[in-house]
């Protein structure tokens, strides 16, 4: 077996944090050359468009301290360990919303940012919705905010809402929604 052939080493964990851990990842280089890369290791997360009704989506405002704003976002959150996203998608609508689904339908996922982060993020249509309790982390300061679905549209196309895991997930839906629940004009 040539160098090129050879297995490369395996991750390198360098910092554990709750929900991320940061490795050093060896790759191998168009000379053969073996670098590392640092990677954020993450267990996944769920996105989830709880639709109130036809017509109106229920979104959360979010403070997020990386950027120093608060966004308003679908409901999302970290899978937790041991759990399935299956698992996960219900628990969090729950958690940060109050919201139970009578229907929870999964879509699509995708790779977060696949330059830097192992993360996926598993997207579900949430219907049939019921009001309940809330229950959010201590850490967390979300409010829910039932918004018109067009607005939420357009909230993606003027720049209103700007976390992309929203943006994608709203755009994803329209078509199904409208396809199943409106006609489009």
């Amino acid at each position: 077996m040539s160098d090129l052939e050879s297995p490369l080493p395996p991750r390198r964990v360098i910092y554990r944090g709750l929900k991320i851990d940061l490795a050093l990842q060896p790759v191998r280089l168009a000379d053969g050359e073996i670098a590392e890369r640092e990677v954020v290791v993450h267990r996944g997360a769920v996105a989830l468009v709880p639709m109130v009704d036809a017509d109106h989506v229920c979104l959360v405002t979010n403070h997020r301290h990386a950027v120093g704003e608060t966004l308003l976002e679908v409901p999302a959150g970290t899978i937790d360990e041991g759990e399935t996203p299956d698992q996960t998608a219900p628990r969090e609508l729950a958690e940060e919303t109050g919201f139970r689904a009578g229907k929870i339908t999964f879509l699509r996922s995708w790779h977060v940012s696949p330059g830097v982060m192992s993360e996926r993020m598993f997207l579900y249509l949430c219907e049939g919705l019921t009001p309940g309790p809330t229950d959010l982390q201590p850490d967390e300061r979300l409010e829910t905010r039932i918004v018109p679905w067009t607005e939420a549209l357009a909230m993606v196309h003027d720049g209103r809402i700007s976390d992309a895991k929203t943006m994608l997930a709203i755009l994803l839906c329209d078509r199904r929604w409208n396809s199943h629940h409106r006609l489009r004009p």
